[in-house]
């Protein structure tokens, strides 16, 4: 009797069209840096929708609102927030926001940078997801998720699109569930 070999798994549809519309750019922002860019996957509209519904499916009733990491993660933030029916949290550069914030310094691929969140603004215990486009090497979501624990928020979870395996930045988020549509 011939055995049969298990079933290679298909990608979801929304990691086929990441796979298909990923545009990357070799020394962008500085030499030495691949870039790869989201833009034309979020602009094409069946590709977005199944990213956001990818992103809220993973992780539907974990959470009570959504943190968005300027950008992209705002997008992201946005549509999973309003097809989850949750409140949405915006994560800023610094610098950007009025009134008391809480502020977080991290390391970027390619320098630093700091980012913020306004107190206040939800009860505290709320369940957050934190959503972006881009793992990489994982500064900007330990950063984020920081901000949320100060802020008295329960992490749930992190969502992203596309993971950059190679920078290992899974690492510095310890023990937080992430997702990742597409990894290379």
């Amino acid at each position: 009797m011939t055995q049969l070999s298990p079933p290679v798994p298909q990608p979801s549809p929304a990691a086929a069209h990441v796979e298909a519309l990923l545009a990357s750019y070799p020394d962008f922002p500085q030499p030495g840096i691949l870039f790869r860019d989201l833009n034309p996957v979020f602009a094409d509209a069946v590709a977005f929708r199944a990213i956001v519904d990818d992103l809220a499916d993973q992780h539907r009733g974990q959470f009570d609102a959504v943190a968005g990491i300027e950008a992209r993660g705002f997008l992201l933030a946005a549509a999973v927030g309003y097809a989850a029916q949750a409140a949405v949290l915006a994560v800023r550069k610094g610098g950007k926001l009025p009134g008391t914030v809480l502020t977080e310094e991290y390391d970027l691929e390619y320098g630093s940078a700091r980012l913020e969140l306004e107190v206040g603004q939800l009860p505290a215990g709320t369940r957050v997801l934190i959503l972006d486009d881009v793992l990489a090497t994982g500064g900007t979501i330990a950063a984020t998720t920081r901000l949320i624990e100060r802020a008295g928020y329960t992490l749930t979870g992190v969502g992203v699109v596309l993971e950059l395996t190679e920078l290992r930045g899974r690492e510095r988020l310890g023990a937080s569930a992430v997702h990742a549509i597409k990894s290379i």
